[in-house]
């Protein structure tokens, strides 16, 4: 079996660590995992001789990119799946968000998943599968919910990129696609909706992410998939 290169964008916790787990379960998969806690990340590695971790916040992404750029070419000759599952969310009316609060939600939630795409797009051959994972929030004609302004219109960008992405890209014949994930019991879910019980467990909807991870762009390119059961 061939070897895989992944680079999981946010895996310390929530959802993008049970993606981080499952695909470590794998020895044909080598894993570069970032985000922003560097405890989380070196009890991932120490857990797993397949991954590799950097520090890094996705936010500031330019900051530290030719370091991050640096090391992973030291550990990848390419690279065959991207997720970008880092995100952001601040649960406040549109009229008491602050510029800062607002910016940094872009930040994460779109500018970053984008820099990182543009810096790793030299290193993706033929075949290659970037993920980026959104929102039904952000998914268009679905229901909005109070609080959420620029989360949703952060997830949106990313979902529309997608599209964007995949025309782009497909003369080098690499897939892109968007998971507008629904209700999913994560930190992120109970800051949104304190009290909340969602009916899907994250080690669950990470086991859906990663089996589309390795076999989704064989079927779907440039597509936005509603995965929810309820929003929320």
């Amino acid at each position: 079996m061939k070897r895989l290169n992944i680079i999981i964008n946010g895996g310390t916790k929530g959802i993008g660590k049970e993606v981080v787990k499952l695909l470590a379960m794998n020895p044909d998969h080598n894993i570069l995992v970032t985000g922003r806690n560097s405890e989380a990340l070196a009890s991932l590695e120490s857990q797993h001789k397949n991954i590799k971790t950097f520090t890094l916040d996705i936010a500031a992404l330019n900051t530290d990119k030719q370091n991050f750029i640096k090391f992973t070419k030291s550990y990848f000759d390419r690279v065959n799946i991207l997720i970008n599952i880092a995100g952001f969310l601040s649960s406040k009316d549109f009229m008491d968000t602050t510029d800062e609060e607002a910016r940094l939600t872009m930040e994460t939630n779109f500018f970053g998943p984008a820099n990182l795409i543009r810096s790793l797009k030299p290193l993706m051959e033929e075949g290659a599968h970037i993920i980026n994972i959104s929102s039904m929030g952000g998914f268009q004609g679905s229901v909005k919910f109070r609080g959420l302004s620029y989360y949703s219109a952060s997830k949106a960008a990313l979902a529309c990129l997608t599209e964007c992405l995949a025309n782009e890209f497909s003369e080098s014949k690499i897939s892109v696609n968007c998971l507008a994930l629904g209700s999913v019991q994560t930190e992120m879910l109970s800051e949104a909706f304190p009290g909340y019980k969602a009916p899907v467990e994250a080690h669950e909807m990470a086991e859906f992410i990663v089996d589309f991870a390795l076999k989704g762009n064989k079927f779907f390119n440039g597509k936005i998939l509603p995965v929810a059961v309820t929003t929320p």
